[in-house]
């Protein structure tokens, strides 16, 4: 399985793997208060809901680094 932006948050947080790729970029996002209201959700929409901390530029990173998984 390939792992991208457009992979739903929860896939992405229940992965170890992909998990510290969030937390590398995104500090705190796997135990944020809010986080199980996202976890149904593409991270490329959750950051669009982020008030701003999750930018396009993070988003790019994270992308870049799920990209080189294969």
């Amino acid at each position: 399985m390939s792992f991208s932006i457009e992979s739903k948050l929860g896939d992405l947080l229940d992965n170890d793997t992909t998990k510290a790729i969030l937390e590398k970029h995104l500090p705190g996002i796997s135990s944020h208060p809010q986080i199980a209201m996202g976890k149904g959700f593409a991270l490329s929409m959750v950051a669009k809901f982020s008030g701003g901390l999750i930018t396009e530029e993070l988003l790019a990173k994270v992308n870049e680094d799920l990209a080189a998984l294969g």
